[in-house]
């Protein structure tokens, strides 16, 4: 869902904004007393929009400006820094509680079919309709299935039903809470609750401390940047982030041109060995199989980093010095700038950038495009890397540039998806060359952090044609980049 079309998203994006504004304007820390006064000017007065009160209400904004400043929501000082995806338990209550409810339509009927699909004697018949008694509930479901009117229906909460690797629990008070153990941070849950109780470590506040002491700061931008605001182009909006203080734009896009020419020759040695090849783009789709399918991470999932990392790599290679700050849709990503191999720095999501935006007052519409980007520019299929379907497409492109045709894929389009085809995968029952997996449906387009909503970015990104000739080794041989000398390999055994 596009970013202005959702309250809570509204709000985190206010909140952001005003950080943005705080942190470039200020030398010391934020305090906490100028957001609170925010907050109560965000809030007004003492009529509640959302919640039961104000006071709620800004307790909520609270922690949510606590996470926007790199903080645990809920005042807890130890944690995982690697658990980028968070509870903001102050907004966490306006679910439906119960998963199983009885509904007006329930006719009081002589069958009695949910008494007697229960067994567990936790349904009566009550004055005006069957009654559920809770402490008996086990919640499997029998009764709703059973009844002839679907008078009992089965809610299922939204975090959980996002949530492909069941990492999702309650706490007694009915709190979400993550299993770090299984989480995979893949951001399905933030982008399932409809409360924005679920969300992401921010790490505004620390890039926009070292731009302000002049520190040399490289954006590297996802390609699913392109199409992501509304009547500007890919040069424009390299143009604004440079205005924003980086040193430099450069794209990921090129990184993905390595990853593709490399995860073919990958796959020549999987296929003669038998065994199909994932690929290695959507961490989110790795975390899966290397903490749920250990086997087929072992033994299927591409040793390429990411073109994340292959693109920091390249820039490292030239100044390694810079400090590197990707640009994306991705929540993972900012887990996965804390692998050992990374040469990432900051992590930033589009909701994110487009708060330093407008903390500026820089509009992309009215930015003269005046860089030279020649060199810096990748292949169509680099680029298309943020769409469904587009790493293998660009695997197979590799390949074909190498006169093998023949290779078949299957794209795995979102979470459940994933899981689906990495168990036919550890069965043998995946019959395909390459797996490409993508937790968001539809790629990198509908990542949870996005500005707009994923058809206007496709349908953007198919009108603005960037070297829509240019072939893979031709974009790798332009940027004078020799990629053989770049440690761009993960050691899975380490």
């Amino acid at each position: 869902m596009g970013l202005f079309k959702h309250d809570a998203r509204v709000i985190k994006f206010d909140v952001l904004r005003k950080v943005a504004d705080l942190t470039y304007d200020q030398d010391g820390e934020i305090s906490e007393e100028e957001l609170n006064n925010y907050y109560k000017d965000l809030i007004p007065g003492t009529k509640a929009n959302y919640r039961c009160c104000v006071y709620k209400e800004r307790e909520i904004l609270r922690q949510r400006g606590r996470l926007v400043r790199g903080k645990m929501a809920n005042d807890v000082e130890q944690n995982n820094p690697r658990q980028i995806v968070q509870v903001i338990e102050a907004a966490c209550d306006g679910c439906t509680i119960k998963k199983i409810m009885v509904t007006d339509n329930c006719r009081k009927c002589m069958a009695k079919a949910c008494m007697g699909a229960c067994n567990f004697g936790a349904i009566t018949m009550g004055e005006n309709r069957a009654v559920i008694d809770y402490d008996k509930c086990k919640e499997c479901t029998a009764c709703a299935k059973s009844c002839p009117y679907h008078a009992i229906v089965v809610t299922e909460r939204p975090c959980k039903a996002a949530c492909p690797v069941d990492a999702i629990k309650w706490r007694d008070d009915n709190i979400a809470v993550i299993d770090e153990t299984k989480c995979i941070n893949c951001g399905r849950c933030v982008a399932a609750c409809p409360f924005g109780a679920i969300e992401d470590i921010s790490w505004i506040v620390p890039v926009i401390k070292d731009i302000k002491a002049g520190k040399i700061l490289i954006a590297m931008v996802a390609p699913s940047i392109q199409g992501q605001f509304e009547g500007v182009s890919l040069k424009q909006i390299k143009e604004g982030i440079l205005k924003l203080g980086f040193s430099d734009v450069v794209e990921v896009a090129l990184g993905a041109d390595v990853v593709a020419k490399n995860e073919y020759e990958e796959l020549k040695k999987h296929k003669a060995e038998g065994k199909p090849l994932t690929t290695s783009c959507c961490p989110g789709f790795v975390n899966m199989a290397k903490i749920h399918f250990p086997k087929v991470y072992q033994n299927n999932v591409s040793t390429m980093v990411s073109p994340m990392m292959a693109r920091a790599a390249m820039i490292k290679e030239n100044d390694p010095d810079a400090e590197i700050v990707f640009i994306g849709p991705c929540l993972a990503k900012k887990q996965e700038a804390m692998e050992e191999h990374t040469n990432v720095d900051y992590v930033l999501t589009f909701e994110e950038l487009a708060a330093m935006f407008i903390s500026r007052h820089i509009y992309l519409k009215e930015v003269e495009q005046t860089r030279d980007d020649a060199k810096w520019e990748a292949s169509p299929y680099g680029r298309n890397f943020a769409q469904g379907g587009g790493v293998s497409k660009a695997v197979i492109e590799a390949a074909k540039e190498k006169g093998e045709e023949g290779i078949t894929a299957y794209y795995a389009d979102g979470a459940m998806e994933c899981k689906k085809q990495l168990l036919l995968m550890q069965i043998g029952r995946f019959n395909y060359d390459i797996l490409e997996g993508m937790c968001c449906d539809g790629g990198c387009i509908n990542g949870p952090c996005g500005i707009s909503d994923a058809k206007d970015v496709r349908k953007r990104m198919n009108e603005e044609n960037v070297n829509e000739k240019m072939d893979i080794n031709e974009a790798i041989a332009n940027s004078g980049i020799d990629d053989s000398k770049l440690h761009i390999h993960v050691n899975k055994q380490a």
